[in-house]
This record gives C-alpha cells, sequence and structure tokens, in this order.
C-alpha cells in the first residue's frame, strides 16, 4: 500500500522517522496549502487514487479538497498526532516519539466529532484478560513514574505557607494555540483556568505547573508570575510530573494528559474544557458530551487509552511493538539520562541546539 502524507514536518522523515509506524510499501510527503487544489494536484501526480492507498494528515489541520476527494474515491484517510507514552523529551524539541496514534474517524482531543477513541469507550465489550493487563499497565506506569515526555527528574516540591491538612489542587497549564484547547476548551487560556479553580477550590492551596513546551520557549501559553499568584500558592516548574502529582488531591484542568494521569493514580479530577478521559464517570466535568453515555471502570479507559488506540515503537531498535516494551525501553533511557551526566548533557546540548534552529528558522520565515 502507498501512504501519502501531509503535514507531516520534515524532520519526522528523517532523525524522528515515523515510518515504522505505518504498513505502507511507499511513503509520499508532501506539503502545500492546506485549503487549494494544489496539494491535491500533486498528490495526483504522483498516483493519488490509482491502486491502493491510504491518506495521513497531522493532527487536526483540514483539506478540504483532499477529503472530498478521498470520500469520493473511498481512500481510507487517518488523523496522526503524537501517543500518550511519547518519549524521553519534549515534541517541540524534535525528540523522536515512541507513540503514534492514528484515528480513522477524527482525533482524540476534538471532542466537536468522533473519534476512533472514543466509539471505543461508547461500543466496546472487554475481556477479562485485557483489563487485567490494563491494571498491571497502569500499576508500572505509576511505580515507575512515567509519563508523556519524561523529562524532569523527582524531587521534593516546598509549598510555602501551606496550613496542616489544607487540599493542594494542581493546575497544569497548556500551550494556549494548542488544537485541545481551541477544539476541547473554546480557546480558554491559563489564566482563565487559575480563575476558574479557584473559584471552585477557594480554599485549596493551588500549586500552578506551566507546560514544559512553554517553560521551553517553543510555544505559546505563559502567565507572567505576578498574575499567576493573583490565584494560586505556588509555581512549580524543574520537576517531574510524578512528583507534583504525588502531593497533589487534586487536579484542574482544561484538557491536559495530566489529568488522566492523575486518575492513574488516584485523585480528584475536576475538567474545564472535555478531554477524551472526561464524560465517562470518572471526573467532575464543567461541560457535558452527549454522545459519551457510557460508565467506564478506570481499568477499561486505561485499556483503550494504551493498549488499543496507540502504536508503539521500541525505543532502542526503532521495532513496532507493544506498549510494555517501549515502556522498559523509556525506563532504561530515563535511568541513563539520570545517573551519565555525560549522555544527560548531550540531551541538554541537543535540545538547546533545536531551540535556537527553529527560532532562527521563525526569524528567517517572517
Amino acid at each position: 500500500m502507498r501512504g501519502y502524507f501531509f503535514g507531516f514536518r520534515l524532520w519526522k522523515r528523517f532523525w524522528g522517522d515515523i515510518r515504522p509506524f505505518f504498513d505502507c510499501d511507499r511513503f509520499d510527503f508532501l506539503g502545500g496549502d492546506p485549503a487549494g487544489e494544489e496539494l491535491l494536484e500533486r498528490a495526483r501526480k504522483r498516483g493519488l487514487g490509482e491502486g491502493e492507498s491510504a491518506i495521513y494528515l497531522w493532527g487536526r489541520n483540514e483539506y478540504p479538497a483532499l477529503e472530498r476527494f478521498a470520500k469520493e474515491r473511498e481512500i481510507p484517510l487517518y488523523r496522526v498526532e503524537d501517543g500518550f507514552v511519547r518519549s524521553l523529551g519534549l515534541g517541540s524539541d524534535l525528540t523522536r516519539p515512541y507513540s503514534l496514534v492514528v484515528d480513522g474517524r477524527g482525533i482524540y482531543f476534538d471532542p466537536t466529532q468522533p473519534s476512533d477513541l472514543e466509539h471505543l469507550l461508547e461500543t466496546a465489550e472487554f475481556e477479562r484478560s485485557l483489563l487485567e493487563r490494563a491494571e498491571r499497565l497502569r500499576e508500572y506506569i505509576v511505580t515507575h513514574k512515567l509519563s508523556k515526555y519524561n523529562l524532569y527528574r523527582d524531587r521534593e516540591i516546598p509549598l510555602p505557607g501551606r496550613r496542616p491538612g489544607q487540599e493542594i489542587a494542581l493546575v497544569p497549564g497548556q500551550v494556549e494555540d494548542d488544537a485541545s484547547i481551541r477544539y476541547g476548551a473554546d480557546g480558554m487560556s491559563n489564566l482563565e483556568l487559575l480563575r476558574a479553580a479557584r473559584e471552585r477550590a477557594p480554599r485549596a492551596y493551588l500549586v500552578y505547573k506551566p507546560h514544559p513546551d512553554v517553560l521551553a520557549g517553543n510555544r505559546r501559553g505563559g502567565v507572567p508570575e505576578r498574575e499567576a499568584r493573583r490565584y494560586c500558592d505556588a509555581i512549580v516548574t524543574e520537576a517531574s510530573l510524578d512528583s507534583v502529582l504525588a502531593r497533589a488531591d487534586t487536579v484542574h484542568t482544561m484538557t491536559s494528559l495530566v489529568g488522566f494521569e492523575a486518575l492513574l493514580r488516584g485523585k480528584e479530577v475536576h475538567t474545564y474544557g472535555m478531554p477524551f478521559y472526561a464524560g465517562w464517570g470518572l471526573t467532575r466535568d464543567a461541560r457535558r458530551c452527549a454522545r459519551r453515555t457510557r460508565r467506564r471502570s478506570l481499568a477499561e479507559l486505561v485499556a483503550v487509552t494504551y493498549l488499543l488506540y496507540p502504536r508503539y515503537l521500541d525505543p532502542e531498535s526503532g521495532e513496532r511493538c507493544g506498549i510494555e516494551r517501549t515502556l522498559e525501553g523509556l525506563e532504561r533511557l530515563r535511568r541513563r539520562h539520570d545517573n551519565d551526566s555525560f549522555y544527560r548533557w548531550k540531551v541538554y546540548a541537543r535540545n538547546v541546539f533545536m531551540r535556537r534552529a527553529q527560532g532562527l528558522m521563525k526569524i528567517l520565515s517572517r
């Protein structure tokens, strides 16, 4: 089968090679104006519509002409995005992903339309063996303190001024121009989230954790410290997600994956947007989605989110595998990062170089 890939940045083809995720004999990566006919014509000249083929679109960008053509010709069309256990490092630092999702209905972070993940949660029946595997997986992730990026080291989180017994509420910041905010939270800002969390939890000790992509300077969503401290009691930056979740009693989020990772750790989660894990009876939601009518257990949510929906690579060999092998490889990489100062320096130097290179490209493209 020949795959036609649209909206995939150049680095994903080379040092961030994503081709092992796909069962294609031939790969065509195309760019251009998503809204115009030019992109479709370029694809047709390369054989789109002739023989067995599939179309892959990165994220939620719309390609009207291409999508109409695919529907008319009955060509399978999929949307692709990073998975939920991604890498040792940020995607915005152009770090190779070890999991992707490939969705034939929509994409998990867009609640305005169905997705394969939502469809599974709404319709699937689960065998006991799968739910037992999901529970083992949840225990492994929590025990080994794994998350999406696995970037920062564990450390003690100071909470100055906290009263004995005072509830600790974590407010994870997000990238404000991210599609999950545009589609799943109506463009809500991090400052608005902090204000909403304070209104819902007026007596709690609020801990604000800015998004690592924002802290790295790669994405938009920073809140001036003076503004943030109008609503929160502490701001945490250079610490692993697990370090903060270990102290938190509750989590208040728009659509962040942190809410799902908090559920894994038995925390109470309040949502202000409509993330994929909301609407199933496991979270306290400010909004609702009429399509989501089932009540699901945490094991069922874990089974769909980690086992049935994404695709995985072995971090060391680059081969397709199951999530357990991916997690084991990530754990080895993280231990090396924590214990080998030369390897840690190489990772840091690479990330700094990538950030500066991207900044230069933005300047040159103006």
